[in-house]
């Protein structure tokens, strides 16, 4: 990192020690005490310095101190109070980081992203992980590029592709607004504390969208399609637009989709094949 120290995991236990905390599973808390693995995360997510990024689950400031050593700007969000002063200990006399103090899930991030294209890296918590990146690719085109360390199965399923286990509606999400790459493993010993689960990190770069329909229409279908993995793709369309089996065999015909297919064998193009057909 230029010119910064980066925790050790002694310093995180004595952060820990002096400051009461205690990780909060209900949060989805689990932070990196590893040097390595920080310096790998900035690495691969390849920040420079013209990069204005916001991390959310900024925890104790392990992976935004080394963010703030290489961006021009990082905004740290983090949700629990209790970790605030630690936070602000750490990152004493940093002048390109700003703390802002509240939950993922409701903040109104405009303010954060008014001043032009922003970046997201971040070990994310958990429990908000995917439902954020969804919120996030479809609200916030201001962020146009995510590295973010996620749970296993979260980070299987952005990266999925039809006809695999963990292809579902969120994949399809994920597709329609971004290339996602898979950067690597990240092993639970690297965390404090050790969770029951590996991580993976994920890379989505937002591009334009490589199918002529609008996301709101696309998800409204994938979601009904996805509705009931085990029914074929007429039922659930039936069932989960309220429509008739009859005009849902008609609309599956003239986008070339086999009726008994089931919903995960299908990729973007059919969605919005589907999706233009059932107009």
């Amino acid at each position: 990192m230029v010119g910064r120290n980066l925790l050790s995991p002694a310093d995180i236990g004595d952060l820990a020690r002096r400051h009461g905390i205690v990780p909060s599973r209900a949060l989805g808390q689990n932070f990196v005490i590893d040097q390595n693995t920080i310096r790998r995360i900035v690495r691969l997510a390849e920040v420079n310095p013209s990069d204005r990024v916001i991390e959310v689950g900024a925890g104790v400031g392990t992976l935004t101190l080394a963010l703030a050593g290489e961006a021009e700007q990082v905004t740290a969000v983090e949700l629990d109070r209790k970790l605030i002063p630690a936070l602000q200990e750490v990152l004493r006399g940093i002048s390109n980081v700003e703390i802002v103090v509240g939950d993922a899930m409701q903040l109104d991030f405009a303010p954060l992203v008014a001043k032009g294209m922003h970046r997201m890296v971040a070990n994310l918590p958990y429990n908000i992980a995917t439902p954020l990146i969804a919120n996030l690719l479809q609200e916030r085109p201001e962020i146009d590029d995510f590295v973010i360390m996620v749970q296993r199965e979260a980070g299987e399923r952005f990266v999925a592709s039809p006809g695999s286990k963990a292809y579902g509606a969120v994949s399809l999400l994920v597709a329609y607004h971004a290339e996602a790459r898979l950067l690597g493993k990240v092993p639970a010993s690297v965390f404090w504390p050790v969770p029951n689960v590996e991580s993976l990190l994920v890379r989505l770069t937002r591009r334009p969208p490589v199918v002529d329909v609008e996301g709101p229409e696309l998800m409204r279908v994938v979601r009904a399609a996805f509705s009931q993995r085990r029914k074929t793709i007429r039922n659930t369309l039936a069932s989960g637009l309220e429509l008739q089996v009859g005009d849902v065999e008609a609309a599956l015909a003239g986008a070339g989709v086999d009726p008994g297919a089931r919903a995960e064998s299908l990729g973007l193009k059919e969605f919005a094949g589907l999706v233009r057909a059932l107009r």
